[in-house]
């Protein structure tokens, strides 16, 4: 049987979201001792320490900041529970919590989030984060998945469920008319070129491409963020290497030609979770999805 005392864990929770113990005592109509008391209990039980005190405020700690996410989901769904067994109400929104890497395509991401868009009583949140925090946010339980294009390789097989949801083709793309053929030739050295940064694997297998065609583009620009990437092949009039699928609406408007696709170079996307107790049945749902198209 549990320690957890959710009578304990309540109070915790009211008092994380008010952020001072002496209103949350008054909105509860008991003393802030007694409060306070009771936290203590509940920090003792758990053996961590959740908040930590600065003046007359209390912040979370690491720690805290853990309870609170699961504080949130657990009385959330007790609300719901409630609700459905007194009156036969179901829950009135669905929400799914999605970090995004801050350098991703954002038109792989709408392609992903495109089933929830226009589904009734649905909500999905959106945060933009570098890899660490990224992973850091998924742990804590800050977000249901991440959205990535780094594998995640490390030790933990119990912690990290990384999923290949699929492989984007990259190409030299560029302004439309350009006499290059179908084939690489010379004709390339003539043009300018934006790329991704040195530590970027597309990047990495350009520059392999380019040494076995004993090749050296004039390159002007690099960038590690795919939506810059996008407004430079748009607005330079260079040549730009990337996926297909991060200008993809400027291939369609023909505003930029796929000249040749990098052969057998791909950007691969993944979803990154943690295996939980109860799983948002939103993520898997998106992840299948994504995996059939």
């Amino acid at each position: 049987m549990s320690k957890l005392n959710y009578h304990h864990l309540y109070y915790f929770w009211r008092v994380a979201k008010q952020g001072n113990l002496t209103k949350t005592a008054e909105a509860l109509h008991i003393s802030q001792s007694a409060l306070s008391a009771q936290i203590r209990q509940l920090e003792a039980t758990m053996g961590v320490e959740l908040f930590v005190r600065e003046g007359r405020q209390l912040r979370l700690t690491e720690s805290g900041q853990s309870a609170l996410v699961y504080a949130e989901e657990i009385f959330k769904r007790g609300e719901e529970l409630e609700s459905l067994l007194s009156k036969g109400i179901q829950p009135e929104l669905l929400t799914v919590r999605i970090g995004v890497l801050t350098t991703m395509s954002r038109n792989f991401v709408e392609s992903f989030i495109e089933p929830l868009i226009r589904r009734p009583n649905t909500k999905y949140m959106l945060h933009a984060r570098g890899q660490v925090n990224l992973l850091n946010a998924v742990a804590n339980h800050e977000f249901d998945l991440a959205l990535t294009n780094i594998q995640v390789l490390g030790t933990n097989k119990e912690l990290w469920q990384c999923q290949l949801l699929a492989r984007q083709p990259v190409a030299i793309v560029g302004p439309p008319d350009l006499p290059l053929g179908k084939a690489f030739s010379s004709r390339y050295k003539d043009h300018e070129w934006v790329v991704p940064v040195s530590e970027s694997p597309v990047r990495s297998a350009f520059d392999s491409f380019c040494a076995q065609h004993q090749f050296k583009p004039r390159i002007v620009a690099e960038a590690d963020d795919m939506a810059m990437l996008r407004l430079l092949a748009r607005d330079t009039g260079a040549l730009a290497v990337m996926p297909n699928v991060v200008v993809k609406d400027e291939l369609l408007q023909g505003r930029l030609v796929n000249y040749l696709t990098l052969p057998n170079v791909y950007e691969n996307f993944y979803a990154v979770t943690v295996k939980r107790q109860i799983q948002n049945q939103l993520v898997s749902e998106l992840i299948n999805s994504a995996i059939k198209t």
